[in-house]
C-alpha cells in the first residue's frame, strides 16, 4: 500500500469499528461514539469507545442511593450530602464476624441484601434520624432501630473495637458495637447473629481515619473512606446498564446463561452505585476524569479508577440468590482490560473521590470538567 493509502485505510477501519458498535448497541442516548485506541498503560485501553465531552445539561443525575449498612439493601434518596469520605450515612455501618474478626459482605452471605435498613431523617434529633432495620418474613428475626448518626454521648456508652479486618492486606479498622434505640431487649448483634447463624456484631465506624489505596493514574492520592470496599463514591450510567443487558440477551444459551435472561434484566442496583446518570451514552463515564454535579462551582469529583467487579453483582437484590453466570461471565467478554491495576477483572462504573463537601440532587446536571482523552484527528 502506498503512503497515501495508509491514513485512508486507518480512517476506514475506525469508521467500520463505529458502525459495528452502533449496530451492536442500538440507539442510545448521547452523542455517537468514536472508536478509541488509547493504550497509554501498557496495552490497557481506557475506554472501548469515546464520546465527545457532553454539552451542559445533556447528562443528569437520575437516581441516588445510600447503603446505610454495608452489603445490605440500598435506600433511594432525592438528595444526598457528601464529604471527602463519601455520601453521608453511606456504609458507615457494617456487620462483622466475631470469630474471624472481619467484616462480612454479600459476596459470602448473599442473603445480606434482604436485610432492609430504612432511613427516617429527622433534622431536629441530635442523632439526625433513625435507621429501621427489618428482615425477610420467614427469618423470624425481630426488627430493631438504631441512630442514623450516633452522637458522642451515645458512642461513649458503646464498646469500641480497634482491630477489625476489611481486607487482609490493609490496616485494620475501628468500630463501635451498635445498640438499638428501641425494639427488643436483644441487641442488634443478637438479632443479626440469629440471621447469620453465627456470632456477629453490628458496628459503626470509629474515629480513626481509613486511608484508601492510590491508583496508577493517581499515585499520590491521599483520601479516606468509611466501610466502602475502597473509594468514597461510585458512579454509573443508565446507558451502561442497557449495554450490559443487550450483551446478556445476545449470549443466552452460552456459558450457563439461561433462557430467563431473554426477558429478565440486570438491574442497576446489583452494582450498588451511589450516583446514577442518564444522557451520556453507554460507558461514557469511562472517559471522564473530573466531574462536578449540580453547578459549575460544585466540588470536583475525580474518577480515580474504573470499578473492578467481583461476583457480587450476580446476587439478585430482590431474592438474595446468586446467578451462576450473569452478569459476571457477560462482563468478562467485553469489559476487561480497562484498568491498569485490574487487567483481568471486568469493570463497570467509576470510583469517585470528592475534594470537599457538597450536595447532589436527583435531576442535577453533571458537568464534565476534564476528559481522559480527546479524539485523534
Amino acid at each position: 500500500m502506498n503512503k497515501q493509502g495508509v491514513p485512508i485505510a486507518a480512517a476506514a477501519l475506525a469508521a467500520f469499528l463505529v458502525f459495528l458498535y452502533n449496530r451492536r448497541s442500538g440507539s442510545k442516548k448521547g452523542a455517537a461514539p468514536q472508536a478509541s485506541t488509547d493504550t497509554k498503560d501498557s496495552g490497557i485501553v481506557r475506554a472501548k469507545f469515546f464520546y465527545p465531552k457532553p454539552k451542559d445539561g445533556a447528562v443528569r443525575v437520575s437516581e441516588l442511593y445510600i447503603h446505610p449498612i454495608k452489603s445490605c439493601r440500598g435506600t433511594p434518596v432525592e438528595t444526598a450530602k457528601y464529604n471527602i469520605e463519601g455520601f453521608e450515612h453511606d456504609r458507615q455501618w457494617c456487620i462483622m464476624d466475631v470469630a474471624a474478626n472481619r467484616i462480612i459482605t454479600a459476596r459470602e452471605f448473599p442473603k445480606m441484601v434482604l436485610i432492609v435498613p430504612r432511613i427516617e431523617f429527622d433534622t431536629t434529633a441530635p442523632h439526625k434520624g433513625l435507621i429501621h432495620v427489618t428482615f425477610p418474613e420467614n427469618s423470624d428475626c425481630t426488627p430493631f432501630t438504631i441512630p442514623l448518626q450516633p452522637t458522642k454521648d451515645i458512642l461513649s456508652n458503646w464498646e469500641i473495637l480497634e482491630n477489625v479486618t476489611l481486607w487482609p492486606t490493609h490496616d485494620p479498622l475501628d468500630g463501635y458495637i451498635g445498640r438499638s434505640l428501641s425494639g427488643p431487649a436483644d441487641t442488634p448483634s443478637t438479632v443479626l447473629s440469629k440471621y447469620f447463624g453465627k456470632s456477629v456484631h453490628l458496628i459503626y465506624k470509629g474515629p480513626r481515619a481509613r486511608p484508601i489505596d492510590t491508583t496508577p493514574d493517581f499515585p499520590n492520592l491521599k483520601a479516606t473512606a468509611w466501610f466502602q470496599d475502597m473509594y468514597p463514591m461510585m458512579v454509573l450510567s443508565e446507558e451502561s446498564m442497557a449495554d450490559v443487558n443487550q450483551e446478556t440477551k445476545g449470549r443466552v444459551g452460552m456459558q450457563g446463561i439461561t433462557e430467563s435472561w431473554k426477558e429478565d434484566n440486570v438491574v442497576i442496583r446489583r452494582f450498588r452505585p451511589n450516583v446514577i446518570f442518564s444522557g451520556g451514552g453507554s460507558f461514557a463515564e469511562d472517559n471522564w476524569e473530573t466531574i462536578r454535579i449540580g453547578s459549575k462551582g460544585a466540588p470536583n469529583i475525580t474518577l480515580v479508577s474504573k470499578c473492578a467487579r467481583c461476583l457480587l453483582p450476580n446476587v439478585s437484590p430482590d431474592t438474595g440468590e446468586a446467578d451462576k453466570a450473569v452478569p459476571y461471565k457477560v462482563l468478562m467478554k467485553f469489559r476487561t482490560g480497562l484498568d491498569p491495576a485490574n487487567k483481568l477483572s471486568p469493570c463497570v462504573g467509576c470510583n469517585g473521590v470528592p475534594d470537599r463537601e457538597g450536595v447532589i440532587k436527583v435531576g442535577d446536571v453533571v458537568y464534565v470538567q476534564k476528559m481522559w482523552e480527546e479524539p485523534q484527528a
